[in-house]
């Protein structure tokens, strides 16, 4: 589990920051050059980099777009391999994904590139840009038993013929609301903002289109944690292995109010009153497709 007593770094913090400098974003470590950025998960096996419990390429690449972002860097495109999902990168930072399955079969013509090694780290950079070699600080001991075990539980969730037994959400119905809650987008009804977002009202009216976003802080009202034998479905396979789910019910200052679950490679220990924020991480898998979606995490002093 991440140290629950390592920063994250404000907004303005991340502005001044200097080049170079490793910082914990979004639950990852990360580091920006002067036309580049490189994240990586801050667990480690041994000498090797690897994903947490609920991140992969795709969660890693949407953190250094956010992050270049928060910069106030523009990023229009980017060339990528098919090792991310091209539309959950879209859908959550507006950047549009150039792929191809070969590094040389054909040109791409995004203007940045996205580089993915053998490990859980990833490099996002302008066309041609030199990158300078990083050491990250803050790196963590993965315990290798649970790491195996998660990963064969994913490997099991992700299989085409895994389909859950609860509330069953098909691709498409995912598909059509996934942007708005990716980002936090609300609707705003009579003066008030409603999220998440809705297609109708209990009369039965279409809803307006979700387009205010909401701040990326709320503050928990009430938590639970569910035993791996109470969780939903979907999480049936995970949960013993996480000792349960945890879930936050939080309070968005501009009104709106909704449930997530917190990061699973984090200490999380909940108390009412804490602030949080969001990082979007895997939820879970059926019919071999991923549904990616925001967690909370406790912002600590």
């Amino acid at each position: 589990m991440m140290d629950e007593e390592t920063p994250e770094l404000t907004e303005q913090e991340i502005l001044d920051m200097a080049e170079n400098e490793t910082i914990v974003w979004k639950g990852y470590l990360a580091c920006i050059g002067e036309d580049s950025c490189i994240v990586q998960s801050p667990w480690y096996l041994g000498d090797d980099c690897v994903f947490g419990a609920d991140s992969d390429y795709t969660t890693l690449a949407i953190a250094a777009i956010q992050l270049l972002q928060s910069k106030g860097i523009q990023i229009d495109s980017i060339n990528a391999l098919n090792d991310v999902e091209a539309m959950i990168i879209n859908m959550a930072t507006g950047v549009e994904v150039m792929q191809t399955s070969t590094d040389d079969s054909e040109e791409l013509s995004g203007d940045w590139d996205l580089c993915i090694g053998d490990d859980a780290r990833l490099v996002i950079c302008k066309n041609d840009c030199d990158i300078e070699l990083w050491e990250p600080e803050g790196g963590l001991d993965v315990d290798e038993e649970f790491h195996t075990k998660m990963i064969s539980a994913w490997e099991k969730e992700c299989l085409p013929e895994h389909v859950s037994q609860g509330a069953y959400v098909s691709q498409q119905q995912y598909e059509e609301g996934a942007a708005a809650r990716l980002n936090l987008m609300s609707q705003k009804v009579d003066g008030e903002l409603v999220w998440p977002p809705r297609q109708m009202d209990e009369k039965g009216n279409t809803m307006p289109q979700a387009s205010i976003p909401l701040q990326g802080v709320a503050t928990i009202e009430s938590w639970t944690k569910l035993a791996a034998a109470g969780a939903p479905s979907e999480f049936s396979i995970r949960a013993p292995l996480l000792g349960g789910i945890t879930t936050a019910f939080v309070h968005f200052e501009q009104g709106p109010r909704g449930v997530f679950l917190l990061v699973d490679d984090e200490d999380n220990n909940p108390e009412i009153g804490d602030q949080v924020q969001f990082a979007i991480r895997r939820i879970y898998a059926q019919e071999g497709y991923v549904r990616y979606g925001l967690k909370c995490q406790i912002i600590r002093d």
